[in-house]
Protein backbone atom coordinates (compact mmCIF):
# COMPACT_ATOMS: atom_id res chain seq x y z
CA UNK A 1 0.00 0.00 0.00
CA UNK A 2 1.49 3.35 -1.03
CA UNK A 3 2.23 5.72 1.85
CA UNK A 4 0.63 9.10 1.23
CA UNK A 5 1.30 10.92 4.50
CA UNK A 6 -0.52 14.11 5.53
CA UNK A 7 -2.93 15.67 3.07
CA UNK A 8 -5.62 18.29 2.62
CA UNK A 9 -8.50 18.65 0.21
CA UNK A 10 -7.45 21.06 -2.54
CA UNK A 11 -10.07 23.71 -3.28
CA UNK A 12 -9.61 26.88 -5.41
CA UNK A 13 -10.53 29.08 -2.43
CA UNK A 14 -7.53 27.84 -0.40
CA UNK A 15 -5.16 26.95 -3.24
CA UNK A 16 -2.56 29.60 -2.33
CA UNK A 17 -2.63 28.65 1.35
CA UNK A 18 -2.23 24.95 0.55
CA UNK A 19 0.82 25.65 -1.61
CA UNK A 20 2.49 27.52 1.26
CA UNK A 21 1.41 25.13 4.01
CA UNK A 22 4.27 23.13 5.58
CA UNK A 23 4.07 19.37 5.92
CA UNK A 24 1.58 18.71 3.11
CA UNK A 25 2.54 15.51 1.29
CA UNK A 26 -0.51 15.18 -0.93
CA UNK A 27 -3.82 16.73 -1.91
CA UNK A 28 -7.17 15.41 -3.05
CA UNK A 29 -9.21 17.17 -5.73
CA UNK A 30 -12.87 16.70 -6.68
CA UNK A 31 -12.51 14.88 -10.00
CA UNK A 32 -15.52 16.53 -11.64
CA UNK A 33 -14.10 19.99 -10.91
CA UNK A 34 -10.93 19.68 -13.00
CA UNK A 35 -10.38 19.42 -16.73
CA UNK A 36 -7.52 17.12 -17.83
CA UNK A 37 -6.36 19.54 -20.52
CA UNK A 38 -6.53 22.64 -18.34
CA UNK A 39 -5.35 21.70 -14.87
CA UNK A 40 -5.17 24.58 -12.36
CA UNK A 41 -1.71 26.09 -12.14
CA UNK A 42 -1.69 25.48 -8.40
CA UNK A 43 -2.09 21.73 -8.89
CA UNK A 44 0.67 21.73 -11.50
CA UNK A 45 3.01 23.51 -9.08
CA UNK A 46 2.18 21.07 -6.30
CA UNK A 47 2.88 18.13 -8.60
CA UNK A 48 6.16 19.70 -9.76
CA UNK A 49 7.42 19.84 -6.21
CA UNK A 50 6.54 16.19 -5.60
CA UNK A 51 3.11 16.33 -3.99
CA UNK A 52 0.72 13.52 -4.93
CA UNK A 53 -2.69 14.50 -6.31
CA UNK A 54 -5.62 12.08 -5.97
CA UNK A 55 -8.90 12.60 -7.90
CA UNK A 56 -11.99 12.03 -5.75
CA UNK A 57 -15.18 11.34 -7.72
CA UNK A 58 -18.65 12.25 -6.49
CA UNK A 59 -21.02 11.42 -9.37
CA UNK A 60 -20.36 7.82 -10.43
CA UNK A 61 -23.04 6.32 -8.18
CA UNK A 62 -21.44 2.90 -7.72
CA UNK A 63 -24.13 1.96 -5.22
CA UNK A 64 -26.92 2.63 -7.71
CA UNK A 65 -28.88 -0.07 -9.51
CA UNK A 66 -27.50 0.84 -12.94
CA UNK A 67 -24.12 -0.23 -14.21
CA UNK A 68 -21.54 2.57 -14.08
CA UNK A 69 -21.81 5.03 -16.96
CA UNK A 70 -19.00 4.51 -19.48
CA UNK A 71 -18.60 8.23 -20.09
CA UNK A 72 -18.18 8.98 -16.39
CA UNK A 73 -15.66 6.14 -16.04
CA UNK A 74 -13.70 7.43 -19.03
CA UNK A 75 -13.66 10.94 -17.57
CA UNK A 76 -12.42 9.63 -14.21
CA UNK A 77 -9.69 7.60 -15.93
CA UNK A 78 -8.59 10.67 -17.92
CA UNK A 79 -8.24 12.71 -14.74
CA UNK A 80 -6.23 9.99 -13.05
CA UNK A 81 -3.84 9.92 -16.01
CA UNK A 82 -3.56 13.71 -16.26
CA UNK A 83 -2.77 14.03 -12.56
CA UNK A 84 -0.38 11.08 -12.46
CA UNK A 85 -2.46 9.73 -9.58
CA UNK A 86 -1.57 6.46 -7.83
CA UNK A 87 -5.28 5.70 -7.26
CA UNK A 88 -8.75 7.19 -7.64
CA UNK A 89 -11.58 7.24 -5.12
CA UNK A 90 -15.37 7.25 -5.18
CA UNK A 91 -18.26 6.63 -2.80
CA UNK A 92 -20.44 3.74 -1.71
CA UNK A 93 -23.63 5.60 -2.53
CA UNK A 94 -26.37 6.07 -5.06
CA UNK A 95 -26.88 9.51 -6.62
CA UNK A 96 -29.64 8.87 -9.17
CA UNK A 97 -32.54 6.47 -9.72
CA UNK A 98 -35.34 5.72 -12.12
CA UNK A 99 -34.81 5.19 -15.82
CA UNK A 100 -35.15 2.01 -17.91
CA UNK A 101 -34.89 -0.45 -15.02
CA UNK A 102 -38.08 1.00 -13.51
CA UNK A 103 -39.71 2.48 -16.63
CA UNK A 104 -39.88 5.81 -14.80
CA UNK A 105 -38.31 9.27 -15.23
CA UNK A 106 -34.67 9.60 -14.30
CA UNK A 107 -34.14 11.45 -11.01
CA UNK A 108 -30.93 13.01 -9.69
CA UNK A 109 -30.26 13.44 -5.97
CA UNK A 110 -27.39 15.89 -6.30
CA UNK A 111 -26.07 14.21 -3.17
CA UNK A 112 -24.59 10.94 -1.89
CA UNK A 113 -27.37 8.72 -0.52
CA UNK A 114 -26.86 5.50 1.48
CA UNK A 115 -27.37 2.09 -0.06
CA UNK A 116 -29.25 -0.57 1.92
CA UNK A 117 -26.89 -3.06 3.57
CA UNK A 118 -28.59 -6.04 1.98
CA UNK A 119 -27.42 -8.95 -0.15
CA UNK A 120 -29.08 -7.45 -3.23
CA UNK A 121 -27.30 -4.12 -2.78
CA UNK A 122 -23.99 -5.84 -2.05
CA UNK A 123 -24.22 -8.03 -5.17
CA UNK A 124 -24.94 -5.00 -7.36
CA UNK A 125 -22.23 -2.91 -5.73
CA UNK A 126 -19.63 -5.66 -6.17
CA UNK A 127 -20.43 -5.98 -9.86
CA UNK A 128 -20.33 -2.19 -10.34
CA UNK A 129 -16.99 -1.96 -8.54
CA UNK A 130 -15.50 -4.68 -10.74
CA UNK A 131 -16.71 -2.83 -13.86
CA UNK A 132 -15.07 0.36 -12.60
CA UNK A 133 -11.85 -1.43 -11.69
CA UNK A 134 -11.55 -2.79 -15.23
CA UNK A 135 -12.08 0.68 -16.74
CA UNK A 136 -9.64 2.60 -14.54
CA UNK A 137 -5.86 2.72 -15.11
CA UNK A 138 -5.06 2.78 -11.37
CA UNK A 139 -6.50 1.11 -8.26
CA UNK A 140 -9.90 2.21 -6.96
CA UNK A 141 -10.78 2.97 -3.34
CA UNK A 142 -14.36 3.51 -2.18
CA UNK A 143 -15.58 5.62 0.74
CA UNK A 144 -18.16 4.94 3.43
CA UNK A 145 -20.67 7.80 3.52
CA UNK A 146 -22.52 9.83 6.13
CA UNK A 147 -26.27 9.28 6.29
CA UNK A 148 -29.32 10.97 7.74
CA UNK A 149 -31.65 8.05 7.01
CA UNK A 150 -31.61 4.30 7.63
CA UNK A 151 -33.01 1.59 5.39
CA UNK A 152 -35.42 -0.88 6.99
CA UNK A 153 -34.60 -4.57 6.85
CA UNK A 154 -30.82 -4.26 6.62
CA UNK A 155 -28.97 -7.57 6.82
CA UNK A 156 -25.45 -6.41 7.73
CA UNK A 157 -23.64 -3.85 9.81
CA UNK A 158 -21.49 -1.26 8.06
CA UNK A 159 -18.31 -3.13 9.00
CA UNK A 160 -19.64 -6.43 7.68
CA UNK A 161 -20.84 -4.80 4.47
CA UNK A 162 -17.45 -3.17 3.83
CA UNK A 163 -15.59 -6.35 4.73
CA UNK A 164 -17.53 -8.42 2.20
CA UNK A 165 -17.17 -5.74 -0.47
CA UNK A 166 -13.38 -5.66 -0.08
CA UNK A 167 -13.19 -9.44 0.21
CA UNK A 168 -15.16 -10.09 -2.97
CA UNK A 169 -13.65 -7.38 -5.20
CA UNK A 170 -10.22 -6.56 -3.77
CA UNK A 171 -11.22 -2.89 -3.77
CA UNK A 172 -9.46 -0.61 -1.33
CA UNK A 173 -11.30 1.41 1.29
CA UNK A 174 -11.29 5.13 2.00
CA UNK A 175 -12.46 5.31 5.60
CA UNK A 176 -14.05 8.61 6.61
CA UNK A 177 -13.98 8.77 10.41
CA UNK A 178 -16.24 11.84 10.36
CA UNK A 179 -18.84 9.75 8.54
CA UNK A 180 -18.56 7.04 11.20
CA UNK A 181 -19.31 9.72 13.78
CA UNK A 182 -22.25 10.98 11.71
CA UNK A 183 -23.72 7.49 11.56
CA UNK A 184 -23.18 7.09 15.29
CA UNK A 185 -25.27 10.20 16.03
CA UNK A 186 -27.88 9.72 13.32
CA UNK A 187 -28.25 5.94 13.27
CA UNK A 188 -26.95 4.80 16.64
CA UNK A 189 -24.08 2.81 15.12
CA UNK A 190 -20.95 2.11 17.15
CA UNK A 191 -17.82 3.40 15.35
CA UNK A 192 -15.54 1.08 17.35
CA UNK A 193 -17.61 -1.94 16.26
CA UNK A 194 -17.40 -0.82 12.62
CA UNK A 195 -13.61 -0.42 12.87
CA UNK A 196 -13.27 -3.82 14.53
CA UNK A 197 -15.08 -5.47 11.62
CA UNK A 198 -13.13 -3.75 8.83
CA UNK A 199 -10.41 -5.40 6.76
CA UNK A 200 -7.76 -2.97 7.97
CA UNK A 201 -5.23 -4.09 5.37
CA UNK A 202 -7.55 -2.74 2.65
CA UNK A 203 -7.49 0.87 3.90
CA UNK A 204 -6.03 3.23 1.29
CA UNK A 205 -6.35 6.40 3.34
CA UNK A 206 -8.54 8.24 5.83
CA UNK A 207 -10.78 11.32 5.65
CA UNK A 208 -11.28 13.68 8.60
CA UNK A 209 -13.84 16.50 8.55
CA UNK A 210 -16.10 18.65 10.69
CA UNK A 211 -19.83 19.12 10.99
CA UNK A 212 -22.51 20.27 13.40
CA UNK A 213 -25.46 18.88 15.34
CA UNK A 214 -28.95 20.36 15.16
CA UNK A 215 -32.08 18.90 16.76
CA UNK A 216 -30.36 15.59 17.39
CA UNK A 217 -29.16 15.25 13.78
CA UNK A 218 -25.50 15.46 12.79
CA UNK A 219 -24.85 17.28 9.53
CA UNK A 220 -21.59 16.37 7.79
CA UNK A 221 -21.00 19.91 6.58
CA UNK A 222 -17.25 19.96 5.82
CA UNK A 223 -17.58 23.60 6.89
CA UNK A 224 -16.83 23.43 10.61
CA UNK A 225 -13.82 22.50 12.76
CA UNK A 226 -13.11 18.83 13.37
CA UNK A 227 -14.75 17.93 16.71
CA UNK A 228 -13.13 15.86 19.45
CA UNK A 229 -15.33 12.75 18.90
CA UNK A 230 -14.08 12.52 15.30
CA UNK A 231 -10.47 12.80 16.46
CA UNK A 232 -11.14 10.07 19.02
CA UNK A 233 -12.38 7.75 16.27
CA UNK A 234 -9.24 8.55 14.29
CA UNK A 235 -7.13 7.61 17.32
CA UNK A 236 -9.05 4.34 17.62
CA UNK A 237 -8.40 3.57 13.95
CA UNK A 238 -4.72 4.46 14.27
CA UNK A 239 -4.45 2.17 17.30
CA UNK A 240 -5.47 -0.73 15.06
CA UNK A 241 -3.47 0.04 11.88
CA UNK A 242 -1.03 2.64 10.57
CA UNK A 243 -3.17 4.60 8.06
CA UNK A 244 -1.27 5.07 4.76
CA UNK A 245 -2.60 8.63 4.53
CA UNK A 246 -4.82 11.00 6.47
CA UNK A 247 -6.53 13.95 4.80
CA UNK A 248 -8.43 16.99 6.13
CA UNK A 249 -11.54 17.89 4.14
CA UNK A 250 -12.98 21.41 4.10
CA UNK A 251 -15.46 22.52 1.45
CA UNK A 252 -17.09 25.66 2.84
CA UNK A 253 -16.53 28.47 5.33
CA UNK A 254 -12.77 28.31 4.86
CA UNK A 255 -10.72 29.51 7.84
CA UNK A 256 -7.33 31.18 7.62
CA UNK A 257 -4.16 29.16 7.03
CA UNK A 258 -3.31 29.22 10.72
CA UNK A 259 -6.51 27.47 11.72
CA UNK A 260 -6.12 24.87 8.98
CA UNK A 261 -2.58 24.17 10.19
CA UNK A 262 -3.83 23.79 13.76
CA UNK A 263 -6.45 21.29 12.60
CA UNK A 264 -3.79 19.33 10.74
CA UNK A 265 -1.65 19.35 13.89
CA UNK A 266 -4.57 18.01 15.95
CA UNK A 267 -5.10 15.28 13.37
CA UNK A 268 -1.42 14.36 13.52
CA UNK A 269 -1.56 14.23 17.32
CA UNK A 270 -4.59 11.93 17.20
CA UNK A 271 -2.78 9.56 14.84
CA UNK A 272 0.34 9.62 17.03
CA UNK A 273 -1.74 8.82 20.10
CA UNK A 274 -3.16 5.81 18.31
CA UNK A 275 0.27 4.71 17.16
CA UNK A 276 1.46 4.68 20.77
CA UNK A 277 -1.41 2.40 21.74
CA UNK A 278 -0.78 0.17 18.72
CA UNK A 279 2.76 -0.52 19.92
CA UNK A 280 1.31 -2.70 22.68
CA UNK A 281 0.50 -6.30 21.65
CA UNK A 282 -3.16 -6.95 20.92
CA UNK A 283 -5.36 -9.88 19.93
CA UNK A 284 -4.74 -11.57 16.60
CA UNK A 285 -7.07 -10.39 13.82
CA UNK A 286 -10.04 -12.55 13.00
CA UNK A 287 -9.64 -14.67 9.86
CA UNK A 288 -12.83 -14.91 7.83
CA UNK A 289 -13.61 -17.21 4.93
CA UNK A 290 -13.91 -15.67 1.49
CA UNK A 291 -17.45 -15.13 0.23
CA UNK A 292 -18.00 -16.25 -3.37
CA UNK A 293 -19.04 -13.62 -5.88
CA UNK A 294 -22.71 -13.64 -6.84
CA UNK A 295 -23.94 -12.19 -10.17
CA UNK A 296 -26.26 -9.23 -9.68
CA UNK A 297 -29.02 -10.63 -11.92
CA UNK A 298 -32.49 -9.70 -10.75
CA UNK A 299 -31.02 -7.87 -7.77
CA UNK A 300 -30.60 -4.81 -10.00
CA UNK A 301 -34.33 -4.59 -10.69
CA UNK A 302 -35.26 -5.02 -7.03
CA UNK A 303 -32.69 -2.44 -5.95
CA UNK A 304 -33.80 -0.04 -8.71
CA UNK A 305 -37.39 -0.12 -7.52
CA UNK A 306 -36.40 0.44 -3.90
CA UNK A 307 -34.00 3.31 -4.63
CA UNK A 308 -36.42 5.00 -7.01
CA UNK A 309 -39.16 4.94 -4.37
CA UNK A 310 -36.81 6.51 -1.82
CA UNK A 311 -35.43 9.19 -4.13
CA UNK A 312 -38.86 10.03 -5.50
CA UNK A 313 -40.09 10.56 -1.95
CA UNK A 314 -37.13 12.83 -1.20
CA UNK A 315 -37.23 15.02 -4.31
CA UNK A 316 -40.67 14.61 -5.88
CA UNK A 317 -42.95 14.48 -2.87
CA UNK A 318 -44.25 10.94 -3.37
CA UNK A 319 -45.21 8.95 -0.23
CA UNK A 320 -42.46 7.84 2.12
CA UNK A 321 -41.79 4.11 1.55
CA UNK A 322 -42.89 1.78 4.30
CA UNK A 323 -40.43 1.31 7.13
CA UNK A 324 -38.60 4.63 6.76
CA UNK A 325 -38.60 7.27 9.49
CA UNK A 326 -40.85 10.02 8.12
CA UNK A 327 -39.25 12.74 10.21
CA UNK A 328 -35.73 11.85 9.05
CA UNK A 329 -36.93 11.58 5.45
CA UNK A 330 -38.30 15.10 5.79
CA UNK A 331 -34.97 16.35 7.17
CA UNK A 332 -33.15 14.69 4.26
CA UNK A 333 -35.57 16.14 1.69
CA UNK A 334 -35.07 19.66 3.03
CA UNK A 335 -31.31 19.16 3.11
CA UNK A 336 -31.31 18.06 -0.55
CA UNK A 337 -33.34 21.09 -1.63
CA UNK A 338 -31.10 23.42 0.34
CA UNK A 339 -27.99 21.88 -1.19
CA UNK A 340 -29.48 22.30 -4.68
CA UNK A 341 -30.00 25.99 -3.99
CA UNK A 342 -26.45 26.40 -2.69
CA UNK A 343 -24.76 24.54 -5.55
CA UNK A 344 -26.80 26.26 -8.28
CA UNK A 345 -25.78 29.58 -6.73
CA UNK A 346 -22.15 28.48 -7.13
CA UNK A 347 -22.32 27.14 -10.68
CA UNK A 348 -24.51 30.07 -11.81
CA UNK A 349 -23.58 32.96 -9.48
CA UNK A 350 -25.35 35.44 -11.75
CA UNK A 351 -28.76 34.07 -10.67
CA UNK A 352 -28.61 35.23 -7.03
CA UNK A 353 -27.12 38.50 -8.28
CA UNK A 354 -30.02 39.04 -10.68
CA UNK A 355 -32.77 37.85 -8.34
CA UNK A 356 -31.31 39.29 -5.15
CA UNK A 357 -32.91 38.32 -1.85
CA UNK A 358 -35.67 36.50 -3.70
CA UNK A 359 -33.33 33.89 -5.18
CA UNK A 360 -33.44 31.33 -2.40
CA UNK A 361 -37.18 31.40 -1.82
CA UNK A 362 -37.81 31.15 -5.57
CA UNK A 363 -35.37 28.29 -6.01
CA UNK A 364 -36.69 26.25 -3.07
CA UNK A 365 -40.18 26.67 -4.51
CA UNK A 366 -38.83 25.43 -7.85
CA UNK A 367 -37.05 22.48 -6.20
CA UNK A 368 -40.23 21.44 -4.39
CA UNK A 369 -42.17 21.19 -7.65
CA UNK A 370 -39.45 20.12 -10.08
CA UNK A 371 -37.00 17.29 -9.26
CA UNK A 372 -33.52 17.52 -10.72
CA UNK A 373 -33.18 15.28 -13.77
CA UNK A 374 -29.75 16.41 -15.00
CA UNK A 375 -26.71 18.07 -13.48
CA UNK A 376 -26.62 21.32 -11.56
CA UNK A 377 -25.96 23.45 -14.66
CA UNK A 378 -29.06 21.98 -16.30
CA UNK A 379 -30.91 22.66 -13.06
CA UNK A 380 -29.91 26.32 -13.17
CA UNK A 381 -31.20 26.66 -16.73
CA UNK A 382 -34.46 24.88 -15.91
CA UNK A 383 -35.01 27.15 -12.90
CA UNK A 384 -34.46 30.35 -14.87
CA UNK A 385 -36.51 29.09 -17.80
CA UNK A 386 -39.49 28.26 -15.62
CA UNK A 387 -39.37 31.64 -13.88
CA UNK A 388 -39.56 33.27 -17.31
CA UNK A 389 -42.21 30.90 -18.65
CA UNK A 390 -44.49 31.32 -15.65
CA UNK A 391 -44.06 35.13 -15.75
CA UNK A 392 -43.57 35.28 -12.00
CA UNK A 393 -41.12 38.21 -12.06
CA UNK A 394 -42.78 41.60 -11.81
CA UNK A 395 -39.66 43.76 -12.07
CA UNK A 396 -39.04 44.49 -15.78
CA UNK A 397 -35.30 45.01 -15.28
CA UNK A 398 -34.87 41.71 -13.43
CA UNK A 399 -36.96 39.91 -16.03
CA UNK A 400 -34.84 41.37 -18.86
CA UNK A 401 -31.53 40.44 -17.19
CA UNK A 402 -32.75 36.92 -16.44
CA UNK A 403 -33.95 36.48 -20.03
CA UNK A 404 -30.58 37.62 -21.36
CA UNK A 405 -28.80 35.20 -19.01
CA UNK A 406 -31.00 32.29 -20.10
CA UNK A 407 -30.67 33.04 -23.83
CA UNK A 408 -26.88 33.28 -23.48
CA UNK A 409 -26.65 29.76 -22.07
CA UNK A 410 -29.61 27.80 -23.37
CA UNK A 411 -28.31 26.98 -26.86
CA UNK A 412 -25.48 24.70 -27.97
CA UNK A 413 -23.30 27.79 -28.47
CA UNK A 414 -23.30 30.84 -26.16
CA UNK A 415 -25.45 33.57 -27.69
CA UNK A 416 -22.59 36.10 -27.56
CA UNK A 417 -20.48 33.80 -29.72
CA UNK A 418 -23.10 32.85 -32.28
CA UNK A 419 -22.41 35.71 -34.75
CA UNK A 420 -18.70 34.84 -34.62
CA UNK A 421 -19.51 31.22 -35.34
CA UNK A 422 -21.71 32.18 -38.29
CA UNK A 423 -18.98 34.41 -39.75
CA UNK A 424 -16.40 31.65 -39.32
CA UNK A 425 -18.63 29.13 -41.07
CA UNK A 426 -19.32 31.55 -43.92
CA UNK A 427 -15.59 32.22 -44.36
CA UNK A 428 -14.91 28.49 -44.43
CA UNK A 429 -17.51 27.99 -47.18
CA UNK A 430 -15.88 30.76 -49.27
CA UNK A 431 -12.45 29.21 -48.86
CA UNK A 432 -13.78 25.78 -49.86
CA UNK A 433 -15.39 27.22 -52.99
CA UNK A 434 -12.11 28.93 -53.93
CA UNK A 435 -10.21 25.70 -53.38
Amino acid sequence: MRRLGTGIGWRPEIADAVERMPGIDWVEVVAENVCPGHLPESLLRLRARGATVVPHGVSLGLGGADRPDEGRLTALAERAAALGAPLVTEHIAFVRAGGPLTASPRLEAGHLLPVPRTRDALDVLCENVRIAQEALPVPLAVENIAALISWPGEEMTEGQFLYELADRTGVRLLIDVANLHTNHVNRGEDPAKALAELPLEAIAYVHVAGGFERDGVWHDSHAHPVPRPVLDILTDLASRVAPPGVLLERDENFPGPGELERELAAIGAAVEEGRTVRAAPGPAPEVRPATPAVPAGEARERLALAQTAVLSSLVAGTPVPEGFDRVRMGVQARALASKRADVVAKVAPELPEILGDGYRVAFLDHAHAHPMTGGYRRDALDFAGRLLLEERIGDARVRRELREWWLERSGPVPRSRRPVVRVARAARRVLLRKG
